[in-house]
């Protein structure tokens, strides 16, 4: 791997709220003082809606509501024992060297820079020895916490739940013990799953950052993300490897996924059955990750956790689980068979109609918190808090979810379609699409397409159209009466 961390001059500290660094403005949006009398009303369980950045409200809220983080907490806890994931040890290589680096540019200005892995577990930190010593007493040190789960609104923990680079200043933190730091993070993110495998965050004490780290940080982890994008396409490659010579031997539908799901390649019996005649990329394998398609299969994601959990360094491995595989058609067994190398499981196989294996066991969802009595959307520079009846449906552009509703077309803070409708399931919302989830209580009038394809109308002066596909048609006339 190669690359250069650029240069990033932080100006002397100047603890002086509201005044100006050589580089640019401060930081954050709203003054201190009146992010402290926000965070006083809201942590003793006030709503505001002004005044504070909507990234750390929608982080706020987390903590609070979601999370129940103690503010009075005054360091961050002990991470989990287990260790991290074997696969992703090239990519923290190459993040402590970039790491180590910043911390030497950072050092002359009372700095540090601080990684972590996808959990948000501290794995090394560098810079300034006295500021380093300041951190520690916060517990900010190698094999500590800093998920918002664990230790609230900070860079590094709200960096995983946005896209993008974050900046958390001062009263912004949950914990109040953490009010005089200031700090920038940002997540990295495996291209595959989207799910986040590591970040970088720079701190500082009783001084602001400036506008620049977010530019910085952006660029410095550019090179490793391109790393994660040649391990994608290295995977796919051997993948596609495996299911080629297989291909010959299996008469019945025959698909392969990558490590998030998403179809690589298939055989034509199985482009039959899914429906995927219109992707021509996965009939001919699609290395390219944005080529890939995502099946819309209910179950399909927590299988396929549990076979990668089961197959680890298990070549010879295989399990089963019956979904319901055809639209409106009973539940089918499906055989997954890792593609294992170096005891890294890249993807998977799978058999339909296939029963081999250890079958899979699933358990019945357990709710830990208590469902929303409002949805958080973001726009512009405001939070906006919808209630559950005034969105009509909900449209996913890859991790980001867009909620349409009265108000204008408004971003959810929660990340990916499956969050978003686990949040409102329980108020009369339905996937009927793998990128839609409909209020079934909007739907004003339905539609028949040519070929029969059914659309629902959710707004009928504009005729608003949301898709169907052929899988929940069946079950949707049932919930619809018609």
């Amino acid at each position: 791997m190669t690359g250069t961390v650029p240069p990033l001059a932080i100006a002397p500290s100047r603890p002086s709220e509201g005044r100006r660094m050589a580089d640019g403005p401060l930081v954050a949006t709203s003054s201190a003082r009146e992010v402290a009398r926000a965070w006083e009303r809201f942590a003793t369980g006030e709503d505001i809606e002004t005044g504070v950045r909507p990234e750390i409200l929608a982080s706020w809220y987390r903590c609070r509501d979601q999370y129940e983080v103690d503010r009075k907490l005054d360091a961050a806890p002990a991470a989990p024992a287990d260790v991290h994931r074997t696969d992703t040890g090239v990519i923290f290589t190459a993040l402590g060297g970039l790491g180590a680096m910043a911390g030497k540019q950072v050092e002359r200005d009372d700095a540090v820079v601080t990684v972590t892995d996808g959990d948000g577990r501290v794995l090394g930190a560098w810079g300034d020895p006295t500021t380093q010593r300041r951190a520690e007493l916060h517990n900010l040190a190698p094999w500590s916490s800093w998920s918002e789960e664990c230790t609230g609104t900070n860079g590094m923990g709200t960096s995983f739940e946005v896209s993008g680079p974050v900046t958390v200043t001062g009263p912004e933190h949950w914990c109040e013990a953490f009010h005089q730091w200031s700090c920038a993070g940002i997540s990295i993110r495996d291209v595959v799953t989207g799910s986040p495998v590591a970040s970088i965050n720079i701190s500082r004490w009783n001084a602001p950052l400036p506008t620049s780290i977010a530019s910085w940080l952006t660029k410095s982890v550019a090179c490793i993300e391109q790393e994660i994008y040649r391990r994608a396409v290295y995977e796919a490659d051997k993948v596609v490897s495996e299911f080629r010579k297989k291909c010959s031997r299996v008469s019945g539908p025959f698909i392969a996924m990558d490590r998030g799901g998403n179809v690589i390649a298939a055989n034509e019996a199985a482009v039959r059955l899914l429906g995927l005649t219109d992707e021509p990329s996965v009939v001919a394998a699609a290395i390219e990750p944005a080529q890939r398609w995502t099946l819309d299969i209910p179950g399909l994601p927590d299988v396929l956790r549990w076979a990668m959990d089961q197959a680890q360094g298990s070549e010879q491995w295989s399990g089963y689980a019956c979904l319901p595989v055809s639209p409106g058609g009973e539940a089918t067994p499906l055989t997954m068979r890792p593609i294992v190398d170096s005891n890294h499981v890249m993807g998977v196989l799978c058999f339909l109609g296939v029963q081999e294996g250890e079958p899979y066991v699933g358990s019945p969802e357990a709710s830990v918190n208590p469902l929303p009595q409002r949805v958080i959307g973001m726009r512009n520079d405001r939070l906006v808090l919808l209630a559950p009846s005034e969105i009509r449906y909900a449209e996913a552009d890859r991790n980001i979810v867009w909620l349409i509703t009265e108000r204008g077309r408004i971003q959810a803070a929660t990340r990916g379609l499956d969050n978003v409708e686990r949040l409102l399931t329980s108020y009369g919302f339905r996937r009927v699409h793998r990128r839609f989830l409909v209020n079934l209580r909007r739907v004003a009038e339905l539609e028949r397409g040519i070929k029969g394809e059914l659309f629902l109308i959710m707004n009928a002066r504009s005729h608003e159209v949301v898709p169907v596909s052929r899988r929940h048609a069946p079950e949707l006339r049932r919930m619809l009466g018609v």
